[in-house]
């Protein structure tokens, strides 16, 4: 099936039903799903070709949202941009996986040497859409906007699997009022907002810039049911005094994903937020790999706990063996809701996808019970003097000073040691490096001493909130 087929079911079968909310704007399922079938109208009249995506680069608003699901529903694919980027990365990405068309606010300039439009609308009564489970459903960037961009072209099947999933595993369902407060173009936000417009629920849009007050606010307003955050939102929310976060415990499902929380943040945010608190480890070309429940938090509570229905994890050595548990190793999985490789990039196909597995480059562990333990990126691995160390151990031990508020670690280039270990700290009260520098090696082992310890006033993320590491080693001096 499309996808957007659900949409004309939800249409039909409960048509009063509220769909979407933004701001003072109120759709229901069937005037969403008319909108949708309008935009998708439009869109097969400009004649585009099948086989190339369509850039949807728009403010997180209802717009956006249908035209996700209006791009979808014409059989084309989805091209997710982010109206943050400089004009420059929009017009790479966008020609590099071969855009037909651009999606752009009104009055946006268009992107050089490409077609751009604001979102239309053509007359759709009587139209009948192809409905296709292998057609391609969207291209999601999975790397940088400069150079060589990499993202998945996955097909509607695969998504399906994915929305699967959130019902199986999360209980995200058509009963649910679900609040979107990350960007639209970020994968986390995207996928959650389309699966529950998928099963008949309620999508409220709260997008950022939007303080922890406002969020909770929200909430309370529109009896929320559930809520999805990145870590650095859960770290603001962390900041308000209990009384203040009261309407969050009301909820049926707090969850978090795009990188990994401490497990003393882990359970501070399920006492203190909400007990139905669980961390959903998740690719973009895979979908989800795993989930810590918060029945696990206690006994498990540094790991991302463990697969999702469907997904098969291992982790193996170099030579594509299985280690036994409790070693660290790469990391690979397969499942349903996988794709099979990068779109127009064959040779980071070759690398990341083989076998029928997708190897997302995280090092990690597995035990015997199976909990999956995130070690680190493979490409963030430091070798001092022919050691390999992982940056999650060293900004472990920082975290745990009442002072720093987080922390990221790197490699820096060493002429004696190949690379020597740096440690970028924000702090959450004042506290000097020398002091973070001796509380950190008094817990380490002596390859794992970070050399310096700078303290920065915040880190660079990206829009989906993960840490630039690329951007703080460009603030090394010379070593």
């Amino acid at each position: 099936m499309n996808l957007a087929d659900a949409l004309d079911i939800h249409a039909k079968a409960r048509p009063g039903h509220i769909a979407l909310i933004d701001g003072e704007l109120v759709l229901t399922h069937a005037a969403f799903a008319t909108r949708v079938r309008r935009m998708a109208a439009w869109l097969l009249g400009l004649g585009l070709p099948g086989d190339q995506p369509v850039g949807i680069c728009l403010r997180d608003t209802a717009q956006h949202v249908v035209a996700l699901y209006a791009v979808a529903r014409a059989g084309l694919p989805i091209l997710p941009m982010d109206v943050r980027w400089t004009a420059e990365e929009q017009r790479n990405v966008a020609t590099h996986f071969g855009a037909a068309l651009v999606l752009l606010e009104a009055g946006t300039p268009a992107l050089p040497g490409l077609r751009c439009d604001q979102p239309g609308e053509s007359e759709a009564e009587g139209m009948v859409f192809a409905s296709d489970a292998e057609a391609p459903f969207v291209l999601s960037l999975s790397s940088g906007t400069t150079g060589r961009p990499k993202g998945p072209l996955i097909a509607h099947r695969h998504f399906l699997a994915r929305f699967r999933t959130h019902w199986i595993n999360l209980g995200l369902n058509g009963r649910d009022r679900f609040i979107c407060a990350t960007p639209l173009y970020f994968g986390g936000g995207r996928t959650f907002a389309m699966s529950v417009l998928f099963s008949g629920g309620t999508l409220i849009l709260k997008p950022p810039p939007c303080t922890p007050e406002d969020l909770v606010a929200c909430v309370a307003q529109h009896e929320a049911t559930s809520l999805f955050l990145v870590p650095t939102q859960f770290r603001r929310l962390l900041a308000l005094d209990d009384a203040a976060l009261a309407p969050l415990r009301g909820l049926h499902l707090l969850f978090s994903s795009g990188a990994p929380l401490s497990p003393e943040e882990r359970l501070a945010i399920r006492d203190r937020l909400c007990p139905n608190f669980f961390e959903y480890y998740a690719s973009t070309e895979g979908g989800g790999v795993s989930l810590l429940t918060p029945g696990d938090l206690a006994t498990h509570g540094e790991t991302v706990g463990r697969p999702v229905f469907g997904v098969e994890v291992e982790v193996v050595d170099d030579a594509d063996q299985p280690l036994p548990p409790g070693e660290t190793g790469l990391l690979r999985y397969r499942g349903p809701a996988c794709a099979t490789g990068y779109h127009r990039d064959p040779e980071a196909s070759a690398e990341a996808f083989r076998a029928g597995w997708f190897y997302p480059g995280d090092l990690a562990s597995l035990d015997a019970e199976g909990f999956v333990t995130l070690r680190g990126r493979r490409k963030d691995m430091i070798i001092r003097a022919g050691i390999n160390i992982h940056p999650a151990d060293i900004e472990a031990a920082l975290n745990a000073h009442p002072a720093v508020a987080e922390c990221a670690v790197l490699g820096w280039p060493s002429a004696e040691f190949g690379e020597e270990i740096a440690a970028f700290v924000k702090l959450a009260a004042p506290c000097d490096p020398a002091t973070l520098l001796e509380f950190a090696r008094a817990r380490l082992p002596r390859p794992k001493w970070p050399r310096q310890v700078f303290v920065v006033a915040d880190l660079p993320r990206n829009s989906a909130g993960k840490v630039l590491k690329r951007e703080l080693a460009l603030q090394l001096p010379a070593s």
